[in-house]
């Protein structure tokens, strides 16, 4: 029963994990691409289209992984008796934080550039400070991202047998 429970608990974990990759990216994906194009044709249309969905998928899909990731990562932790001061544990904890505090001020970074480009009529309206807040969403993204591959990395490893050299 046990390992019943362990391998559909891993499954949903990475499962869980593959929707926070893969929203991840597509949100990343459409909001520099409709940035990118919305500064080459000055149509704003677009812009605000992409913006209000990167803030509803994180709400419905990238909320609720990271949620389920944490739940499930402390279950699987329990159901292997595995050592939460171990280095692996350790380790992918600290990144999972770490993660989730580039995350944050991503999602708030979002929500505002959202209302901006709402309020807006033009391109030209949005101002300096909504380019330097794309510019903080992009530079704060990039470290989350890569964090998750490097949780990825563990979740992978840790499966792996340590042999001796």
């Amino acid at each position: 029963m046990l390992a019943d429970s362990y391998y559909l608990w891993k499954t949903a974990h990475v499962v869980s994990a593959s929707v926070l990759f893969g929203t991840g990216l597509g949100i990343a994906f459409f909001a520099w691409f409709g940035y990118r194009r919305t500064m080459r044709t000055g149509r704003i249309e677009g812009l605000r289209l992409v913006l209000s969905l990167t803030v509803i998928a994180d709400l419905l899909f990238t909320l609720p992984a990271v949620v389920f990731q944490a739940l499930s990562g402390f279950v699987l932790l329990e159901l292997r008796a595995w050592a939460w001061h171990s280095p692996w544990s350790l380790a992918s904890l600290g990144m999972f934080a770490a993660v989730g505090l580039l995350w944050l001020p991503v999602v708030a970074i979002q929500i505002l550039m959202s209302r901006e480009a709402d309020r807006a009529a033009t391109i030209k309206e949005l101002g300096q400070h909504f380019h330097r807040r794309f510019l903080w969403w992009f530079l704060l993204g990039v470290p989350a991202f890569a964090g998750v591959v490097v949780l990825f990395f563990l979740m992978v490893t840790k499966a792996l047998p340590v042999t001796a050299a």
